[in-house]
C-alpha cells in the first residue's frame, strides 16, 4: 500500500511556510513567486492553519477585490485536516474528498514533514497503476503454455 512518506519522498523536501501575523498581500506574493496553491501557516512553531488560494479568492471576493491590511491568522483555515506520513494514499484521497481539501499538512507528532497536494496525489496514483500494470503484463507474458513443461 503506498504510503504518504513515498509520496513525500518523491516529491522532495521544500516547504513554504508563513506566520499568521504575515499579511496576506506578502503570503500572496510569496505563493505567486514560489508558483505554490498553499502556506503552511507555523505559529511558535506547532502548525497554527492553512492559506490557500481558496481563503485569499473569499477574502477578496468580500472585499471588493481589495486585499487591504488583512493578517494571514484573519483568512486562514485554522483547523486543517493533517495526515501522518504513515498513513495510507487510499486514507488521504478519503480525506481530501471528504473535506474538499487540495492540501493536507503532513505531521509527524509537531513536527511539519511536508504538504501533499491534490496534484501530488493524482501523479502517485497514476505512478502506481503503470507499475502495477507493468508488472501484470510481465506476469501474463511469462505465463506458461499449456505445452510448456513445467519448471521444476
Amino acid at each position: 500500500m503506498l504510503k504518504v512518506s513515498e509520496i513525500l519522498r518523491v516529491k522532495g523536501n521544500t516547504l513554504y511556510t508563513a506566520s499568521p501575523d504575515m499579511p496576506v498581500a506578502q503570503a500572496i506574493q510569496t505563493m505567486s513567486e514560489q508558483d505554490i496553491g498553499s502556506l503552511v501557516i507555523m505559529d511558535h512553531g506547532t502548525l497554527g492553519g492553512m492559506l490557500t488560494f481558496r481563503e485569499i479568492i473569499r477574502h477578496v471576493s468580500a472585499n471588493n477585490g481589495e486585499v487591504g491590511s488583512t493578517s494571514v491568522r484573519s483568512i486562514m483555515d485554522d483547523a486543517p485536516v493533517s495526515v501522518s506520513p504513515n498513513t495510507d494514499a487510499t486514507e488521504v484521497q478519503r480525506l481530501m474528498l471528504e473535506n474538499h481539501a487540495r492540501y493536507i499538512p503532513v505531521m509527524d507528532g509537531p513536527v511539519l514533514m511536508g504538504v501533499i497536494s491534490f496534484y501530488d496525489m493524482a501523479q502517485a496514483i497514476v505512478a502506481a497503476q503503470k507499475f502495477e500494470n507493468s508488472m501484470l503484463k510481465a506476469y501474463i507474458r511469462d505465463w506458461p503454455s499449456e505445452d510448456q513443461e513445467p519448471v521444476a
